[in-house]
């Protein structure tokens, strides 16, 4: 089956916001499991400012989604946007980062906002 190829400016926009290794790393964590606020900013030990502009930047191409359950929003990737088969390739190739996830269950800090 033939990938539909996306357009350079496109990719280069996509690959720009994969370049910063907080927000690569959310997106690998994302693939796999929604996630809040409170959870990037005890796993990136950043603001929660610095983290929501991450985010923000990331739902305003459509790579990231959010879906508030009660009080609390809780982000996951979008694997309908239209450039999700090109990021899943980048995220492929990079190394599970789910231990991440375990290390704040481990400390009990796992959804602290819920």
């Amino acid at each position: 089956m033939l990938k539909t190829a996306i357009d350079l400016d496109r990719a280069a926009m996509i690959l720009k916001l994969l370049g910063d290794k907080t927000r690569l790393t959310m997106v690998k964590i994302l693939d796999n499991h929604d996630c809040c606020v409170c959870e990037f900013v005890e796993i990136f030990k950043v603001s929660q400012p610095s983290i929501s502009q991450h985010l923000r930047k990331l739902k305003d191409v459509g790579l990231v989604k959010e879906e508030r359950r009660g009080q609390w929003i809780f982000y996951s990737i979008n694997k309908n946007n239209e450039h999700y088969p090109f990021t899943l390739q980048v995220l492929n190739q990079l190394p599970d980062q789910d231990y991440k996830l375990r290390e704040l269950e481990e400390k009990g800090n796992r959804i602290t906002c819920c």
